[in-house]
């Protein structure tokens, strides 16, 4: 691909101000808000100025109007070792193209490469969406469905484990394969693409024949691909049963193509509240101003959001990274809810971390920051058996009509509880 470089500020007019810094493997950057004209096209959407230099580097004929398409994006996202060789210095460790027919398959949008490292290969985002040698090797125990989620699964497309709430996976594609993806199994193949109506409907069927559901999970793939013409019938018919009082959203969109969170699309979903929102972050790394303005944009649409974060070894494991992003999520109005330990698909055991480390990282936020901050640390049973809390021992027990209690400190304090 033809490299042109680009006096930045001549390419746009900006206000420019001061950020702090991301962790690992940036730049200094600069955030910019346009306040002028590209081609005659006015652009409300922010660009950091990473993906900035990316765009005018291996885009330069793309405008910032399409840059910000969130299909243009989908169009253009990387799909294969040769595209990505083309912007990052693979490693010894990163998998390298081949003719033996074990690629492993990948999606990453232009706007989340443009925030890769380029000569990193330890950068936690760089290590997320990038293939290594390691998930060709699979430890005993991974399997292809950890959860059993098949199992639990009376039609096509729907989860019934819990009694009132289901899983509805509505499409098997993503916009970018996360390396750990607990649904490998569905996602990421070549002939994977968004359900039809009719098994939509089939499924729907079941939700309508069972008053006990309550709640429905749409999830996938990701349904914020979904066109919206699309993802209004799927809403449409899931709010006219009566029985169900909550739709859920589970997507990563708004952390690997922001751009798909336009004010149509908030305008379609805030017709069918309440609506809630379950976002995948996995590194602090992830909240660029886009994402910023994609999370603020959800929540002005009456839209509440939690987080979900897979705990990955070498990427967020650290308690003062997770507790950065854990912070930086309530400042866009994201509640931090589930932190995951990974679940065992086939070559992920470089990523699972011991258990006791997402118990250490829950301990370093209870008493050192806000409560909303802290989310629950949970193990999705591998097999079928739900997700299953964990939390460190602070009640130790009784002793003379009292309760045993440590705090974050350490200390031991005791609450009069007479048998």
């Amino acid at each position: 691909m033809k490299t042109v470089k680009k006096d930045v500020k001549a390419s746009i007019f900006c206000e420019e101000k001061e950020a702090e810094p991301p962790s690992m493997g940036h730049p200094d950057p600069v955030l910019l808000t346009m306040t002028r004209q590209e081609n005659g096209l006015k652009n409300d959407f922010p660009v950091n100025i990473r993906s900035l230099e990316f765009r005018n580097r291996y885009f330069p004929e793309t405008s910032l109007r399409d840059w910000n398409n969130w299909q243009w994006q989908i169009r253009n996202s990387y799909t294969s070792y040769e595209q990505i060789q083309q912007f990052l210095h693979l490693s010894e460790d990163e998998v390298k193209p081949s003719g033996n027919g074990n690629n492993l398959p990948i999606r990453i949008t232009p706007y989340y490469a443009s925030l890769l490292d380029p000569y990193d290969a330890l950068q936690p985002l760089r290590r997320t969406v990038i293939p290594v040698l390691d998930e060709l090797i699979t430890s005993p125990e991974e399997k292809p469905d950890p959860l059993g989620e098949m199992n639990d699964s009376p039609v096509n497309h729907i989860v019934h484990r819990y009694p009132d709430r289901v899983l509805f996976l509505v499409t098997g594609f993503c916009s970018t394969y996360c390396r750990y993806c607990t649904r490998s199994h569905m996602v990421s193949k070549k002939d994977k693409c968004h359900a039809m109506k009719s098994e939509w409907d089939e499924a729907i069927g079941y939700i309508q024949q069972h008053p006990e559901v309550r709640d429905v999970v749409i999830s996938g793939g990701d349904p914020l691909t979904l066109p919206e013409s699309r993802l209004q019938y799927l809403l449409s018919r899931l709010r006219a049963i009566s029985h169900v009082e909550i739709i859920r959203i589970g997507t990563k969109v708004p952390a690997v193509l922001p751009m798909r969170i336009t004010p149509p699309l908030l305008r379609m979903i805030r017709q069918y509240h309440p609506v809630f929102m379950s976002i995948h972050f996995t590194h602090p790394d992830e909240l660029t101003p886009e994402v910023c303005t994609a999370c603020e944009r959800i929540a002005d649409a009456g839209i509440p959001m939690g987080s979900q974060t897979v705990l990955l070894r070498g990427i967020n494991d650290d308690p003062v990274v997770f507790r950065k992003l854990m912070q930086g999520l309530l400042k866009i109005r994201v509640r931090p809810y589930y932190l995951y330990q990974c679940d065992p698909i086939p070559g992920s055991a470089h990523f699972r971390t011991h258990v006791e480390k997402g118990l250490d990282i829950i301990r370093s936020l209870r008493g050192f920051t806000s409560g909303y901050a802290i989310p629950h640390f949970v193990i999705d049973a591998p097999g079928g058996g739900g997700k299953i809390p964990l939390l460190p021992e602070y009640f130790q027990g009784r002793s003379d009509g009292r309760v045993v209690l440590t705090n974050y400190e350490g200390n031991t304090y005791y609450y009069p509880d007479p048998d």
